[in-house]
């Protein structure tokens, strides 16, 4: 069973024709394989370790449900995560001070969803003062010595920190101060200059000594800091997911290269060991582990990364740096309905409508949707699952639901329209005349 929140959260991004958040536990088919190789990966990085992982699929294979569900599991293991979607427009790949101001935006862990940067800085000084009482040097209301002595005790867990960005450790400082005084204000604009935000106000910078913005040469810096917070505050380390990264393909040649360069370097020092306790996740395409404008423009990220797939799928090795999905088939697209049909109906407080679900919406109904919606879509099943639930929750088990004459099997056609299909899903649907091809002119 899951709770009532979860189970609306997973009902209503599917009605969207989104991933879940979360709950995706129970969601979950075709992957199972994969778990105890993240779990024994988590494993390492929570001893200190760290760890690259590349998931690679097809559109509509399923990646972005995968690296969701790889961090709702860390999360309950005891990890921060955060998830970024690389583009062009929002996150430049090559700028990482971009990236890392992402990160800390949608760094969530499982108290806070998103957001989650001022919750650790306050765990970590919190853990910080503990140690402090505990080792009787200082009384606890001796609030000038409690303060000083958890200063003393940061700059010794940061020093080494501080040697490669000063200026992190700076902000702490004074973000302590601030809040030790009430100064919310100030400490606001502390944390969001520590988050790598941009225009951040004058008087805020220098209440701390620093100047200017974080660029892109301190990022890999503040990472390391981010990284020394959530250990020190008693989490297992940080799982980073780099989504949609083949988008990389259709930039400029000579912007493609400087964020090629950037995913070696992030890759180098995780291997070097720069970053414990971070689990960097990269999701593409195999246009783009395998294509001319992809990882192969620089050759070093290419020996880094390449995994051998010429053998058989079901000797594919999930201990390998890349791991690839194979994408959905009509019985796993119709297990996944009948879960999700599940899911609905166990929040179904109506019997009756209840009981009209178990009827109507029956596993042969879901395996007739699940055709019709492959068929509408070139018979691509992998790039069916985003429309087929989404139709089967909003066009259907509403319905069903809210009308009690209603019957999918005789008042409901399935009909599609561009408007509300993705690129890839449009350019998989078969023309029915010349006049329904577009052509790029």
């Amino acid at each position: 069973m899951i709770s009532p929140q979860r189970r609306q959260e997973i009902i209503d991004a599917l009605r969207r024709g989104t991933v879940p958040q979360r709950g995706l536990d129970a969601l979950a088919v075709g992957i199972d394989r994969f778990a105890p190789a993240f779990d024994a990966e988590l494993d390492v990085v929570a001893r200190g370790g760290a760890g690259t992982k590349c998931i690679r699929g097809e559109y509509g294979s399923g990646k972005t449900f995968l690296v969701r569900w790889v961090a709702e599991r860390a999360k309950q293991q005891g990890f921060a995560a955060s998830e970024i979607q690389i583009s062009e427009g929002e996150t430049p790949l090559h700028h990482l001070e971009t990236v890392y101001r992402r990160l800390c935006e949608r760094l969530g862990t499982s108290d806070v969803a998103a957001g989650a940067l001022r919750s650790v800085v306050d765990a970590w000084f919190f853990v910080l003062e503990e140690d402090v009482l505990a080792s009787g040097s200082v009384r606890e209301d001796d609030a000038p010595a409690l303060l000083a002595a958890t200063q003393e005790l940061a700059e010794q867990r940061l020093a080494d920190i501080n040697r490669r960005a000063p200026a992190f450790s700076a902000v702490l400082r004074a973000y302590r101060r601030a809040a030790a005084d009430g100064d919310s204000a100030l400490a606001e604009g502390l944390l969001a200059w520590l988050g790598g935000q941009p225009h951040v106000a004058a008087g805020v910078k220098r209440a701390a000594g620093i100047k200017g913005d974080l660029d892109h040469d301190a990022a890999l810096s503040f990472l390391q800091g981010l990284l020394a917070l959530l250990r020190d505050a008693g989490s297992a380390g940080l799982v980073l997911v780099l989504d949609e990264v083949e988008t990389l393909q259709r930039v400029r040649g000579d912007v493609r290269d400087r964020a090629l360069n950037a995913l070696r370097q992030l890759i180098d020092e995780v291997d070097a060991g720069r970053f414990p306790g971070l689990y960097l996740v990269i999701t593409g395409t195999p246009a783009f582990f395998d294509g001319p404008q992809g990882i192969h423009r620089l050759t070093p990220l290419a020996q880094r990364l390449h995994t051998d797939f010429t053998t058989d799928a079901r000797f594919d090795n999930p201990r390998a740096v890349q791991v690839r999905l194979p994408g959905f088939d009509l019985d796993l697209l119709g297990e996944v309905g009948r879960r999700v049909r599940e899911i609905y109906a166990e929040g179904v407080a109506d019997q009756a409508a209840a009981e009209r679900i178990a009827t109507h919406v029956d596993d042969a109904y879901i395996a007739v949707l699940a055709e019709a919606v492959t068929g509408e879509l070139g018979r691509k099943v992998g790039v069916a699952p985003r429309v087929f639930l989404k139709k089967l929750v909003g066009d259907v088990l509403d319905r069903v639901e809210q009308f009690p004459e209603f019957d999918p099997r005789r008042d409901y056609k399935l009909t599609l329209i561009d408007g509300e299909l993705t690129e890839v899903e449009r350019n998989a649907r078969a023309a029915e005349s010349v006049d329904d091809i577009d052509l790029d002119l």
